[in-house]
């Protein structure tokens, strides 16, 4: 199976509305295969694994499938799987985004009386 040029791939899969933001993303260092900063004109081919930074959200998917034309998002999903640590990562990250703009820093300790007491005002369950 032949491979696939990478900013073609990264518009297929959907990860980018056009192959131009995707050279840009690639031009930029944004994306890494293998662990290697890659460049536009980089195969992609099936079982590699690649890290995708998209602002502050970064995937590691694994290749699938090649393809070069973009086709809707349900078939563009079947052309990689993003990695259980990576879901995890991006959904903690997601909490403590959702936490900081509450005005809320979780603690590396347990909280004390008074901090129980933020929590429980922060929340809304006791007025």
């Amino acid at each position: 199976m032949s491979g696939v040029r990478l900013d073609k791939w990264l518009w297929a899969a959907r990860f980018f509305k056009t192959r131009g933001l995707a050279r840009e993303a690639i031009d930029g260092g944004k994306i890494h295969i293998e662990g290697v900063k890659a460049k536009p004109s980089k195969m992609v081919l099936p079982g590699q694994v690649m890290t995708i930074s998209k602002g502050q959200i970064t995937f590691e998917v694994e290749v699938l499938d090649t393809r070069e034309d973009r086709r809707p998002a349900s078939e563009a999903q079947a052309l990689y799987q993003e990695t259980d640590a990576s879901v995890r990562k991006r959904e903690t990250e997601r909490d403590l985004q959702k936490y900081a703009r509450a005005g809320f820093q979780p603690t590396d300790h347990r909280p004390n009386k008074r901090e129980r007491r933020q929590l429980t005002k922060l929340k809304g369950i006791m007025e």
